[in-house]
Parts: C-alpha cells; sequence; structure tokens
C-alpha cells in the first residue's frame, strides 16, 4: 500500500476491502492498522490518531474488534465476520465447553457477568469478578483474551473515567460486550454454513485481495 491512510473514513475502506486488519504486524506480506498509518500519528490525541479509531470502528459497528486470532488483536469487516467467527468459534454454548473441560473457569465466570452486563468496561469486571488484586490481573487477562480467542466476547468501545464533575479524569477503560449481542445490534446475521465451508469462503476471499502467497499461506494456518 504505497499512500498511508490519514483519515478514519480511508481506514474503514481498507477494512471493507481487506476483510481483516490486524492493528500490529500479524501475517507477513499482509497490511497493518500500524503499517499503513503514519507513525506520528498514533496516540496524538487528534482525529488522526489511530490508537482512537480501533475501538471506534467497533462502537460504529464497522467492524469487530478483539483478540481474535494468535492472542492479538485484529479488526474483522462486517462481511467477513460471520464467516471467521464460524471458523473460530464454537457451536457449543461458553456453559457447555466448561462442562466439557474446554473452557477455564475464570472465563465463564466473566462471560456470565459479560453477558448479564453488555458493554461492562475492564474496571468494572474486574471488580465484578472479584479479580482487583494485583496477583489476580495475570489470571484476569488470560480469561479476557481466550473469550476473544473462541470470539465468544469482543471489545465494543471504550469507557471514558470520570470525576464526579462529569470531566475525563484518568485513563478510559476497554468495554466488551458478547458477540452475540453486538452482531444483534449491528445487525449482522450468521451464516449457513459448516466450518470447512466458511473457511474455504474466507481462503477464497484472501486469495483474491492479497498477492503474496506467504500471507495467504500463513492466513491458512490461522483458519483451521
Amino acid at each position: 500500500m504505497g499512500n498511508k491512510v490519514k483519515s478514519y473514513e480511508e481506514a474503514v475502506k481498507v477494512i471493507e476491502e481487506m476483510g481483516l486488519l490486524p492493528l500490529a504486524p500479524l501475517i507477513p506480506d499482509y497490511p497493518s492498522l500500524n503499517s499503513i498509518t503514519l507513525e506520528e500519528a498514533w496516540h496524538s490525541g487528534t482525529e488522526f490518531d489511530p490508537w482512537n479509531w480501533r475501538t471506534k470502528f467497533s462502537s460504529d459497528g464497522v467492524a469487530g474488534y478483539g483478540k481474535f486470532m494468535k492472542k492479538k488483536s485484529v479488526l474483522v469487516s462486517r462481511r467477513l465476520l460471520p464467516y471467521v467467527k464460524m471458523v473460530l468459534g464454537f457451536n457449543d454454548t461458553v456453559e457447555e465447553r466448561y462442562y466439557n473441560g474446554n473452557v477455564s473457569k475464570e472465563a465463564l465466570h466473566l462471560f456470565r457477568i459479560i453477558h448479564l452486563d453488555e458493554g461492562i468496561d475492564t474496571r468494572a469486571l474486574r471488580t465484578k469478578a472479584d479479580m482487583r488484586e494485583k496477583e489476580k490481573k495475570k489470571i484476569f487477562e488470560n480469561a479476557l483474551v481466550e473469550l476473544q480467542g473462541s470470539m465468544d466476547i469482543v471489545i465494543s468501545g471504550i469507557q471514558e473515567k470520570t470525576d464526579a464533575n462529569g470531566e475525563k479524569n484518568g485513563w478510559s477503560s476497554t468495554s466488551f460486550e458478547t458477540y452475540d449481542s453486538w452482531a444483534k445490534r449491528n445487525h449482522i446475521e450468521s451464516i449457513d454454513l459448516d466450518r470447512e465451508e466458511a473457511r474455504k469462503y474466507l481462503l477464497t476471499h484472501f486469495k483474491n485481495v492479497c498477492s503474496n502467497e506467504t500471507a495467504v499461506k500463513r492466513l491458512e494456518k490461522i483458519l483451521v
């Protein structure tokens, strides 16, 4: 990609065209939000700051956002999201997978809380989960990554931290929502395909939009 992306609207077009856009380099010879934007724009606090765009894509319903692949943050377009969900997700519920020994108790605990309070931010989630202690931080983070990796939850936006007067005070906090809630709210329908059919559809798409064979082969390994 020759010219750098400078605006949110331009980035939206890239996501819609490519279907998948990692935040940072994840796939060899494949674009990422980091690689297609200007380095000096990041963390600038302006409307041209890609760091601020990452959650706006999700809150606007432009793309699903989360650590869906290899524990790394990626953006998936509305069109491809149901196919990626079919490949990386599961037909069984989180509860069913937990009782079959395939989901950690911490992930189940967090999922239940998020399901009852869609869009809950990280601070509130840690408090409700009783994971505020420093020694539980890693356990908490691992459980969130586990739920994102199976696409049971998505990052739905950010929650600004405010003081008693409603003024911004401190760092904003990531918000989480179940995939089903986010998809329903953004009018994204499920697909009537099995996992292998969805995988073939995705690989055909990536072969069409990505001329680099190495990138396509890496995507084949990720989408298993």
